[in-house]
C-alpha cells in the first residue's frame, strides 16, 4: 500500500548549517505523527519542506505516489496550519473559514455546505458572525483549523498548535484535535517541542536531533525502549548509566557501585543503559540491579514525589516515588534501590 507521504533522504542546508540530514520517513492516511525535538533539531524544517515553504537539497517528496518537486505550496494537496493561526482579523469566523474556498473559485452553495459543515466538525455553532479578537484562545485554534480541514486536505501539517494556550487549555485542545483528526480522517503530521503532548496524541512519534531522525515508533514503544542517549534524556529525562562489559552480558557500573544486567544479553557495544524514575524501587535488596545511596532532594509533584539519590560510586539518581508507597524519605536518607532486569534499556548511541 502506497503511504500517503513519503520523505527518501531529504536534505536541507542554511549555509553551512545542515538543517535536515537524509531524513526518510512514511506517513500513512489517517495517520496522526509528531515529529518530535528540541529547538534546532531540524522538525520545523521539515514540515516547510512537506508544505513547499522551503526547497529540499537533494531527497524526495510524494504524496500519494507523486512527485511534489517544484509544486508551488498553493498547488499542494497540503494545508498547513502555524502556531500563531494566522487568522485575518477583519473577518468573521465564516468569512475566515471561506477564504480558501474562495479564492479556489468554489461556487457559492458549495462554499456554503462546506463551512457548514467544518463548524459542526469544529463545535463553533453560535460563534459565525464573532471576529478573531472576540474568541478564546482554543476557539481561534478550532477556527483556524475549520479553515484548513474545510479544503478537504489530503495531509495537514501543524506547527506547534497549542504553543499559544496555557496549561489547562492545552490539554483539553489536544484531545478535541485528536477526536477531529480521526473524524476528518485525514492524516496530521504536528510537530511540537512538548514530549507529553506527542505521547498522549501521536500514533508514531518521531524524534529528531541535528537534523537527522534518531527513532521512530509508537509512543510506548519509544518511551519505555529508547534507542539512544539523546532519546532516554530527552523523552522523560531517563537515568542514563555508563559502564563496562562483564563479558557475561551485564555492564559493570562503577559510578553505581552495581552491576546492570538487562533482561538479555548487553548488545555488543554497549556502554550505557538508560533506566527510568517511574521503574526504580525503594527498599531493601541485594544482588545485580541494586545500589545503595542516600537521599539528597525530594520534590512533591501530586501523585508522586520526585527523590535525587546519590549513589555510593557518585551516580545522581532520579527516583519516582508513588505517593500510595507511603511518605517519601526524607533529605539525608540512607536508602536502597532496585529494579527489574527489563527496565535496563541498552543504548548503543
Amino acid at each position: 500500500m502506497t503511504p500517503r507521504l513519503s520523505l527518501r533522504g531529504v536534505t536541507r542546508h542554511f549555509g553551512t548549517v545542515t538543517a535536515l540530514d537524509g531524513v526518510s520517513l512514511d506517513v500513512a492516511a489517517g495517520e496522526f505523527l509528531a515529529l518530535l525535538g528540541g529547538s534546532g533539531s531540524g522538525k520545523s524544517t521539515l514540515l516547510r519542506v512537506v508544505a513547499g515553504f522551503e526547497a529540499a537539497d537533494s531527497g524526495s517528496v510524494h504524496l500519494d505516489g507523486a512527485d511534489l518537486a517544484g509544486v508551488p505550496p498553493h498547488r499542494r494537496p497540503v494545508n498547513m496550519m502555524f502556531q500563531s493561526y494566522a487568522l485575518f482579523p477583519h473577518m468573521n469566523v465564516t468569512a475566515n473559514i471561506a477564504y480558501g474556498l474562495k479564492r479556489e473559485g468554489r461556487p457559492r452553495a458549495e462554499i456554503a455546505e462546506r463551512v457548514a459543515q467544518a463548524i459542526a466538525m469544529l463545535r463553533l455553532e453560535g460563534m459565525e458572525s464573532r471576529r478573531p479578537d472576540a474568541l478564546s484562545g482554543g476557539q481561534r485554534q478550532r477556527v483556524a483549523l475549520a479553515r484548513a480541514l474545510v479544503k478537504r486536505p489530503r495531509l495537514l501539517l501543524l506547527d506547534e498548535p497549542l504553543g499559544a494556550l496555557d496549561a489547562n487549555l492545552r490539554e483539553r485542545t489536544g484531545f478535541e484535535l485528536r477526536a477531529i483528526q480521526r473524524e476528518s480522517g485525514a492524516a496530521f503530521v504536528m510537530v511540537t517541542h512538548d514530549q507529553s503532548e506527542a505521547l498522549a496524541l501521536a500514533d508514531r512519534v518521531a524524534v529528531m536531533d541535528r537534523g537527522r531522525l534518531v527513532q521512530l515508533g509508537a509512543p510506548r514503544e519509544v518511551y519505555d525502549r529508547p534507542a539512544t542517549r539523546f532519546v532516554a534524556e530527552f523523552l522523560g529525562a531517563a537515568n542514563v548509566l555508563e559502564g563496562r562489559s562483564t563479558g557475561g552480558g551485564a555492564l559493570e557500573c562503577p559510578a553505581a557501585a552495581c552491576i546492570l544486567r538487562p533482561a538479555a544479553p548487553l548488545p555488543e557495544g554497549a556502554t550505557a543503559i538508560a533506566l527510568r524514575p517511574e521503574r526504580i524501587r525503594l527498599g531493601p535488596a541485594i544482588g545485580d540491579n541494586t545500589a545503595a545511596g542516600t537521599v539528597e532532594e525530594a520534590a512533591f509533584r501530586g501523585e508522586s514525589s520526585l527523590l535525587l539519590v546519590r549513589l555510593a560510586g557518585g551516580a545522581l539518581l532520579r527516583v519516582s516515588h508513588a505517593e500510595e508507597d507511603g511518605a517519601p524519605p526524607e533529605r539525608g536518607t540512607p536508602v536502597r534501590v532496585s529494579w527489574d532486569a527489563d527496565a535496563v534499556v541498552p543504548l548503543l548511541g
